[in-house]
């Protein structure tokens, strides 16, 4: 199945990872390169895809769900039946399935399972308007977002006829905790099928249990034709009578009994939400279960070839009936006779032993177990704590008093239930997370920083895989955060002087950038603003930019100065050179003198010039004039200079 992981179908839909696999198909999340949307593609498994039986059932359920359109029920948006793929392109939903949801939650609150049940009874309405029985409504198919939106899916054995009929070998046994009662026994199959399925599935969300238990698909069935289901309000008091009587009237035995349809039932959840105080005037008396399954033999007329399928359908539970009521005689026959001395006097009870921990060969070849108890062993089941071959229960249980001779069932450990744990690592969290809870494991996750994994990607598992553990066990996942960057706190340096500042930044592992500018308020030399700002954390080696202070802004006296006389200067021969306002010049690193309009003159070093047109390689300097920019004073000041001898 995995094999597909990345195969792009009808060169649109690329199979991205497993997200559900079923009895025939496997369910894949997917992108549509087309539409550029997440969806869901149902595959048929390879296995069966030459199998007509399988096919037609696929073929089913796509063509049902293209008849739909609703808010409560999955989309199908493309299916093919062609090439190497046969396969049915789905909404995809990015949530839970119910049962999920009711196995964490257990028993949910009155308010949430009738919102649920509401928006099943909208889907279930649509599809009944259309002729469409879903025929196999329970928790497993109905799918919950985080938002709390409903979604009907899995359309598998849906029949568009209302009439149809369906066996205990057609799917019935998958769900036979929430089948009808003409379901289990093979009658006819309408919309009031689906309403007692969700009658079922209302009385699990309100209790957190099923109605009916059994040690084996045929013993369920039976109780679903037969039995009456504990009250509700027995089991949790705090359920409202009302919502009790609207959950046992879709559960009635009899389809007569039932609602009739999805719109019927919505009306008395609406009146309910309306009044939770509120009585129906249902009559809820026990009905004559065994005359309801002979009922439905003779009320069917029809030809004789659909009396004897029908008697098909029914010999597995009528066996199952005759199977058990003699087994019961004799059982009561063989235990009054063992249990009977010569003088008609009965035994004296004895105490059934304490069996859990030993070996069934043991107990039952024990002499002084023989004479007051037979054994028989019952189904072996898994165990956590018990090696194989070791009992861990029997029933009746131990110290129980009971008539000598007494039969007792042994239960018998087969062991830890293992399964194989795979290597996930560099899988895909996603990917590897739904690959090992479809082998029945539970997940929880955990992130590492790695440098050698990529981020999203599993770094390892606990425990490690490939090996075998036991089943349903915890698999901690440990996911790759990508390579671990390490921060470090900015310095606070504002109003430190540049050589502080730069050494804090410098310490703290981080680069930096110098700038100037005047300020009124802070001393030249010191630190005016930082970014980013102080104590915030960054990575290390990030650069800090550091505005520095040149002090206050100097006035501007090139007004006052006439011209400029350059004492030394290699470029005008040797010759005595003065330079006029307006000249332009490279006096760089040279000792100027600066005559002012008062005559007074200053010698200066000039830091920074620029110079524009000046030709280094002229015979003489002499007359020319020239344009030169000197910054002085901490302010440019512009030139204009005539070259003398």
């Amino acid at each position: 199945m995995s094999k597909n992981i990345g195969k792009v179908l009808n060169d649109r839909y690329v199979l991205n990872e497993i997200i559900g696999v079923g009895g025939m198909a496997v369910v894949y999340k997917a992108y549509d390169k087309i539409i550029d949307r997440q969806v869901a593609v149902k595959v048929l498994k390879e296995e069966f895809t030459q199998n007509s039986m399988f096919r037609k059932r696929f073929l089913n359920e796509s063509r049902v769900i293209s008849m739909l359109s609703h808010v409560n029920i999955v989309d199908v948006y493309d299916v093919n039946f062609e090439g190497e793929f046969q396969y049915i392109v789905m909404e995809y939903v990015d949530g839970i399935t119910l049962k999920q949801y009711i196995d964490k939650q257990g028993a949910l609150s009155w308010s949430e399972a009738i919102f649920f049940t509401g928006q099943i009874l909208n889907a279930l309405k649509h599809a009944h308007e259309r002729g469409i029985v879903h025929r196999d409504i329970k928790p497993h198919n109905i799918m919950l977002l985080e938002d709390g939106t409903i979604k009907v899916a899995d359309f598998g054995i849906a029949r568009v006829s209302k009439f149809d009929t369906v066996t205990m070998t057609d799917k019935a046994i998958g769900s036979v905790h929430y089948i009808s009662p003409e379901q289990a026994s093979g009658g006819k199959t309408d919309e009031k099928s689906d309403l007692y399925s969700l009658g079922v599935m209302l009385y699990e969300m309100l209790t957190g249990q099923l109605p009916f238990e059994g040690d084996t698909p045929v013993t369920v069935a039976l109780m679903q034709v037969q039995a009456k289901p504990k009250k509700l309000t027995e089991i949790n008091p705090s359920i409202p009578m009302g919502l009790e009587q609207i959950t046992l009237k879709a559960m009635s035995k009899d389809p007569d009994n039932r609602y009739q349809s999805a719109v019927e039932m919505n009306a008395d959840l609406d009146e309910f939400r309306k009044n939770p105080e509120i009585l129906f005037n249902y009559d809820f008396s026990v009905e004559d279960s065994a005359t309801k399954v002979i009922d439905i033999v003779k009320k069917e007329e029809a030809p004789e070839e659909k009396k004897k399928n029908i008697w098909d359908n029914l010999l597995p539970i009528l066996l199952g009936i005759v199977t058990s009521l003699v087994l019961f005689g004799i059982g009561v026959g063989l235990l009054f006779f063992i249990n009977s001395k010569p003088d008609g006097v009965l035994a004296a009870d004895v105490e059934v032993p304490d069996f859990v921990g030993q070996t069934y060969e043991s107990v039952i070849n024990d002499e002084k177990y023989k004479t007051n108890f037979t054994f028989i062993q019952g189904a072996t089941e898994w165990s956590d704590t018990y090696a194989e071959g070791i009992i861990i229960k029997s029933d009746p249980k131990s110290g129980e008093m009971v008539k000598p001779g007494r039969e007792i069932t042994l239960i018998v450990s087969k062991g830890m239930k293992t399964a194989e744990l795979p290597d996930v690592r560099n899988l895909d969290q996603a990917q590897a997370s739904t690959l090992l809870r479809n082998k029945g494991f539970l997940v929880t996750i955990k992130y590492e920083y790695s440098t050698t994994v990529k981020q999203g990607a599993v770094i390892r598992t606990d425990p490690q895989g490939p090996t075998d553990v036991a089943y349903e066990s915890i698999i901690t996942i440990y996911v790759s955060s990508g390579e671990q960057i390490e921060k470090v706190a900015v310095p606070k340096v504002l109003n430190l002087p540049e050589v502080e500042a730069i050494e804090a930044i410098t310490e703290a592992d981080l680069a930096y950038e110098i700038k100037y500018e005047n300020s009124s308020n802070v001393a030249k030399g010191y630190v005016i603003s930082q970014n980013p700002s102080a104590n915030k954390y960054v990575e290390k080696g990030t650069k800090i930019t550091l505005t520095v202070s040149l002090g206050k802004e100097e006035e501007d006296v090139s007004s006052d100065i006439t011209e400029l006389e350059v004492e030394s200067i290699a470029l005008n021969g040797g010759y005595k050179t003065v330079y006029k306002v307006g000249d332009d010049i490279d006096l760089t690193g040279m000792q100027i003198t600066v005559t002012y309009a008062d005559k007074s003159k200053e010698t200066i070093d000039v830091k920074k010039s620029m110079i524009s047109g000046f030709n280094t390689q002229e015979a003489t300097l002499s007359g020319m004039s020239i344009d030169v920019t000197v910054t002085y004073k901490n302010a440019q000041t512009k030139f204009e200079i005539t070259v003398e001898e």
